[in-house]
């Protein structure tokens, strides 16, 4: 079914950012994905389609249900039926684990698998997020997500991988004083693996975006590795967030166009974001109300005319319509067209576009899906399914492929040594 050297178990998998840049790799092939989210299970299926027909030679219908000429019924019809179960649409807790374990032991029967290489992902960060905590008024410390790389721990021990990826936001690192993360790396100690992490940024990989993440590598005590050095990863590009904006067409707020209006420029060509097949989808915007409209145009004009943000307590009275000027002053802010990296890309996005408002004083509005996806690195070919609402969300909480191209490079290169 493929050439793939490399299998690899993606859990709270989210729309397959992370798994996206294992694939790009060119040496891993995923052997199932787990997730709780049907909408973000729906695109993950989609994808595990494209990758298949891609293959096998059959991208013409893949592009077919992109212009909505065909269902998704038909899409799918045309891949082994198998290949759509190796997406798993569950929650992984105490109760599903022991059925989830079942589905994917009968997937490695079938594929007469011997030995597992990788486990990738990492539980939900809502809870480890400072965010998070500065809403909450027990700073989160009864919430069930802190407790699920238990869960994590227990597929280690059921499939005994060589190496894992354990992924999740700094706020991680300080979550109830620390003592959240010692136990999680006394977990994978007490397992037989050794491990190391480091925060990286996605911006070293290539990301137009400022992104942290605490990236947690274990490999079984057996083998005699060490946690890689990423500094070679580390992409002095010449370019800025306009380069990922300049060839979609303009948009009214409210509207969709898919419609390229320039060729691809060199960085989304090697950056893998798009080519000269590509056919454009998610081109969409929010409508916005005209109170955020006159807010948008004080924000764009503040940055284009001498990068300055722009503080809620800094807009006239007759615009403000919250009460709160003590928190979250910051909650409108332009993606900025003319530096090299955007801020964190997040999924409240998905509950309103203040937070990336497109730079082009001429369309004032939010950004659309595809281009939240850009920001992202995800390729023009990704398609996200559900509402407009649930793709920002998966959008917002991905691993950008292309840092997790770079991750899966250098563990390839581990996996060579074993």
């Amino acid at each position: 079914m493929n050439d793939r050297k490399y299998r690899f178990i993606d859990l709270f998998a989210g729309a397959g950012g992370l798994s996206e840049g294992f694939v790009m790799n060119g040496n891993f092939t995923p052997l199932a994905h787990v997730e709780m989210n049907k909408d973000a299970c729906d695109t993950l299926q989609t994808r595990s389609v494209y990758h298949y027909l891609k293959e096998n030679g059959k991208i013409d219908i893949y592009e077919k249900y992109q212009k909505s000429q065909v269902k998704k019924a038909e899409l799918y019809s045309q891949v082994p039926e198998d290949l759509l179960k190796t997406v798993i649409n569950n929650e992984i807790s105490e109760n599903s684990i022991q059925g989830i374990f079942n589905e994917i032991d009968h997937i490695i029967k079938e594929e007469t698998i011997k030995e597992l290489d990788l486990i990738i992902g990492g539980p939900p960060c809502q809870a480890y997020s400072l965010v998070g905590r500065a809403v909450s008024s027990n700073k989160m410390s009864t919430d069930p997500r802190n407790f699920l790389y238990i869960q994590y721990v227990k597929f280690l021990q059921h499939y005994k991988p060589k190496i894992f990826i354990f992924e999740n936001v700094p706020g991680i690192l300080t979550a109830q004083k620390g003592e959240t993360f010692k136990a999680i790396l006394s977990e994978f100690d007490r397992i037989g693996y050794t491990v190391d992490y480091k925060i990286l940024n996605s911006s070293e990989f290539g990301v137009l975006q400022n992104r942290r993440r605490v990236i947690i590598i274990g490999w079984r005590k057996e083998f005699d590795l060490e946690y890689p050095s990423f500094e070679d990863c580390n992409i002095d590009l010449n370019v800025t967030v306009s380069d990922i904006l300049y060839d979609l067409a303009a948009l009214e707020h409210g509207q969709e166009k898919n419609e390229y209006i320039a060729d691809e420029n060199e960085y989304l060509r090697e950056s893998g974001i798009r080519n000269s097949q590509d056919i454009l989808t998610h081109h969409i915007c929010r409508k916005h109300n005209e109170n955020d409209r006159k807010i948008y145009k004080k924000v764009i004009q503040a940055w284009n005319d001498n990068q300055t943000r722009i503080k809620y307590t800094d807009l006239p009275d007759e615009l403000k319509t919250h009460k709160n000027i003590t928190a979250f002053l910051d909650r409108y802010k332009v993606l900025a067209g003319d530096i090299r990296c955007s801020h964190t890309m997040i999924a409240h996005i998905s509950k309103d576009g203040h937070y990336f408002i497109h730079p082009d004083i001429e369309q004032c509005r939010s950004i659309s899906v595809r281009e939240a996806a850009r920001v992202q690195s995800f390729p023009d070919s990704y398609y996200f399914e559900g509402s407009r609402t649930a793709k920002f969300v998966q959008i917002g909480n991905a691993v950008p492929p292309l840092m997790a191209k770079g991750l899966a490079n250098k563990i390839m290169n581990m996996l060579e040594e074993v």
